[in-house]
Formats: C-alpha cells, structure tokens, sequence
C-alpha cells in the first residue's frame, strides 16, 4: 500500500490502532520515540537513561516514570506517516500494571511485539501475548538490540515458535551482530538496508552479493549467506491471512535505540496490519464503516496538566464519526453529553479533535462523569464487552499523618480509584479506606502521586484481609451474607458488594458455606456500573 493508494482516501482503512508489548527494559519505549520521529511528531528523541539535562522520553511523561526509566501508565499518541494514521498505545511493561495493559488491549487492532535479542522469550512476553492471542490480536515481532551481542537468530525463531505457538515469518535477515552488525538484508525482495544509514535500501542480486560482501568480511559473509539460504529454504514464509488470524508473526531485525529497522516496522504496520475491525457489544457487533458513532472508554487519567486539575476519558471510536460538540448518550445512565473539546494526544501534548474515526482514540475532558468501560452512542443502547477488573492481589490501608487531611485523601483515592490506580473499597462498617493493587509498585506510584498531584504525604499499613472478591446472588440470599458478615463487608467504587477474607482458607470456607452466593475473581466494569 503506498499514499496514493484509494483506499487510503477511506479515513476508516487510513486507520492503524496498534499497541507495543514486551517484557521491561527489552526497547519498548525506546522504539515508541523512533516511531514517532518517522512520523514527524517529534524532532529530537529523548533517551529514557538521559542525563538529566538531556530530553526525556515523550512518551514517558509522569515524574515517576521519568526517574524510574519505566512506563507505568499507558500514553496514547496519534501521528500521520505514509498515507495513514497511526493511533499508537505506549503500554506499561511492568507485570504490576497488568490491568492497564489488558485495558488497552481492548483497544487496538494489532501489536508489535518486542523482543531482547540477547534475552529472548520473557515472562512477561509470553503474559501479554497470551492476552493477544485470546482477543485474535495479529501480531508484528521486532527483535531489538542487535547493535549488541545476541543470540543465534535461528533459536531467536524456535523459542518463538515453540514456547508461544506461533508461526514466525523472518521478512528480514541481520547482516552480523554486536559490533559486527552492518544491516539487516530483505529475504522477499533482495535488498540491504545499512546501520546508520537512514536512506533507501541498496538493491542486490542476492545474499552473495559482493556488496554485502563487503560489508561483512570475508568470514561472517559466508555464516551469513548460509543462514539466509536456510532461512529462505526452511522457514516460514509471510502470509497475510495467517497473519491476520493470529497465527503468524512477521518477524523485523533492527535497532531502536540507533533508530535501525524502525522504517521496516512502520512499513509493515501500513502495509499488513488490519484497518479498524467490527467490536462485539452484549447484543450485537458494530462494524467499523456503520453510520451512527459509538466508542468506549478504557482508560482514565487524572491531573494531566496539574494546573487545571483535569480528568481525561479515553475512549476508542468504534464506529461513525465523532464530531467536536456533538452530543453523545452514554449508555450506563441514558444521559446525553456534550464532546465539546475532544483531544488528540502526543503524550502529554493534545490538540482539539475536530473529528475523529473509527480506530482513533480521543480523549474527552470530564469531572468524573465517565467511567472506564463506559459505552457513548448517537442513542442505541449498546455495552462493549471485555474491559474487566481483576481481583488485586495485595490489599492495604491508606495512613496519613495529617487527620485534617481525611477528606481530601478520600476524594483524591477516588479519583486515582477511577482512573484504574489503584483499586478502592470502602468498609461497611466505617473503617478506613482499603487500596488493592496488583504489585507492590502501584503503592509506590500512588504515593508519589498523592504528594505531587494531592499535597498529600501517606504511608500504607497491612490490612487484616488478605484477598477479596466480588460476591452476587439474589436479593433475599445477598442480604442474608452482608448481614452475616457485618465486619468483612465492602463496596467498591460502584457500589458493588466485595466480601473481604482474611485468608485462603477463609475464602474457601466461606465459598463452600455459600453456595447460592457468586465469589468472582473477575468484575465487568459494565455489569456493575449499569
């Protein structure tokens, strides 16, 4: 597909809604600033290990993240290159912020996937593309670091297909590694692409070429024109459909952080990943090109901009077109609002949408009027499936030093309880506030930003219950267990009943005492909120 392409005058198949996955510390963020450099949304890239005079990571903007060298917090961005428009989602990579990454998930059409060339297949890896693989999410794979020293890339390719289960499809080859690494080599259409040479790919008569022998030495020419020989006879080769299934990942060598292999990817996005598909709703599936706008909210974020104390929806348009001041029903209350100021953003850069469309993410500013997991529509009742929440696995209570301060530390766990922090229960008999996260760094990071964004200085202390879960039966059966259980009771920020349990043993018991009563480890945020 090239700019002057007709399909490319459709806005819908313009679109390209995709997110970055990968384990920490394997080039996530460092390929998110380079994608974006092709784009020309930003002119210099930071590097997340700068100097702290040198420009920080885009896309990377919360303090924290800034002086960790993390993403914590999912960043959306939309840039123009090629002929379409791309809406990239920055994921966290860190396991303790798994229900924001899954959140996003629900929001795109496809994912690169990032690899350590050196380290392969990590844990994390394998987590998040699971999470693809149950939402038929095709995936592209980059295989990063090759600057450095790495693994053979033939057992780079069997560990990807045997520990994931997918067919991987190298559509470019490396020319050496480490200090050696010269340039990768297209197996489809012989040409060489150079290491720090940002221009065209050099056109060869194949991998025994003098020109590449040249490059690579006498030596490592012969390891290499052995291994793209092998490669073209014995590996798979890309085919969209299987691509396009879930089953089959073409696989890019490259470089983030010396901007090498990016063009490739990029490419690659434009031309094999899947426009803006149709989404399931509890009743019906929308299609993307259907008349009517609909979206639905993932994710929320507070205090943005600190100085204006703002809260941001983020929300995928699914379909129609969504213009700015237009009126929108949101669904969980039947109430119509006004999208008075939709926002694209570049981080934490944004400019007014005027109009937007399927596959694009907005932002739209509110003051706790949207929720995640919301649907809006141009009036039909719809709910989107699957943006869940999860029962967290630490629970803790909130002190702070400063009683005075009671109230506004309720308000402001709130808001971080919305925005998906950080989840919030209330006891039913008065007790202070209970906070629930996945990994022992979401406390770190709601602390941090309790005292920027809150002037609020706190410190956490364990809870008498270990787990929680949220609990449904019929009216007269629920009554009689919140009755039965006076001091274990809570509700979360919906209003939804969570029976808190001291312990494993205690949940059990309590499950088998029950059994008319649902204990879910796993709560729809539109169930609840409906």
């Amino acid at each position: 597909m090239n700019a002057s392409d007709p399909q490319l005058k459709d806005p819908v198949a313009r679109r390209r809604t995709f997110a970055i996955i990968s384990h920490p510390d394997a080039g996530k963020t460092t390929l998110t600033e380079k994608l974006l450099l092709f784009g020309g949304a930003i002119q210099l890239a930071g590097e997340v290990r700068a100097k702290a005079n040198r420009r920080q990571t885009r896309s990377d903007w919360m303090g924290i993240e800034r002086e960790r060298g993390i993403s914590v917090v999912t960043s959306v961005m939309t840039f123009e290159y090629g002929g379409c428009v791309y809406n990239l989602l920055d994921t966290p990579g860190h396991e303790d912020f798994s229900e924001d990454t899954y959140r996003t998930l629900t929001a795109v059409d496809s994912a690169i996937m990032v690899i350590d060339a050196a380290k392969g297949i990590e844990a994390r890896t394998r987590k998040l593309f699971e999470v693809c693989r149950l939402r038929d999410i095709p995936i592209i794979t980059f295989i990063n670091k090759l600057d450095r020293e790495t693994r053979d890339p033939f057992d780079l390719i069997d560990e990807i297909e045997k520990t994931l289960a997918l067919d991987v499809a190298p559509m470019t080859w490396p020319l050496g590694s480490g200090r050696g690494f010269r340039g990768t080599f297209d197996l489809a259409r012989n040409l060489v692409r150079q290491i720090d040479r940002d221009g065209e790919p050099v056109s060869v008569n194949g991998p025994d070429d003098p020109f590449i022998k040249n490059l690579l030495g006498e030596t490592e020419f012969e390891i290499v024109r052995e291994q793209i020989e092998l490669a073209r006879g014995g590996l798979k080769h890309f085919d969209r459909k299987a691509f396009l299934e879930g089953h089959l990942t073409p696989t890019f060598f490259g470089s983030a952080l010396r901007n090498f292999g990016v063009r490739d990817l990029i490419d690659a996005l434009r031309d094999f990943a899947p426009p803006p598909q149709g989404l399931e709703t509890a009743s019906r599936k929308v299609d993307a090109r259907e008349d009517k706008m609909t979206g639905f909210v993932f994710k929320i974020q507070a205090n943005m901009d600190p100085n204006h104390r703002d809260r941001i929806a983020f929300m995928r348009v699914c379909s129609g077109k969504l213009r700015r001041g237009m009126k929108a029903k949101l669904v969980r209350t039947g109430k119509n609002i006004a999208l008075n100021a939709p926002q694209f953003f570049f981080a934490q850069d944004r400019q007014l949408a005027e109009e937007a469309y399927a596959g694009d993410v907005v932002g739209i500013p509110n003051h706790g009027t949207l929720r995640i997991g919301d649907t809006l529509t141009e009036g039909e009742d719809l709910i989107f499936r699957g943006v869940p929440s999860f029962a967290p696995e630490i629970l803790r209570r909130v002190k702070i030093s400063d009683a005075m301060k009671a109230k506004k530390l309720r308000e402001a766990l709130s808001q971080m309880g919305e925005e998906g922090v950080v989840q919030l229960f209330l006891p039913n008999d008065g007790s202070g506030a209970i906070v629930g996260v996945v990994g022992a760094l979401q406390l770190d990071v709601l602390a941090e930003r309790l005292e920027a964004e809150y002037g609020l200085g706190v410190s956490f202390e364990q809870s008498r219950f270990d787990s929680c879960r949220w609990i449904a039966a019929s009216a007269a059966e629920l009554d009689k267990f919140v009755r039965a259980h006076p001091s274990s009771m809570a509700v979360d920020l919906d209003g939804a009943p969570v029976f808190m349990a001291a312990s494993a043993w205690d949940l059990k018991y309590e499950q088998d005492k029950w059994p008319e009563v649902i204990f879910s480890d796993i709560k729809d945020y539109q169930k609840a909120a409906a």
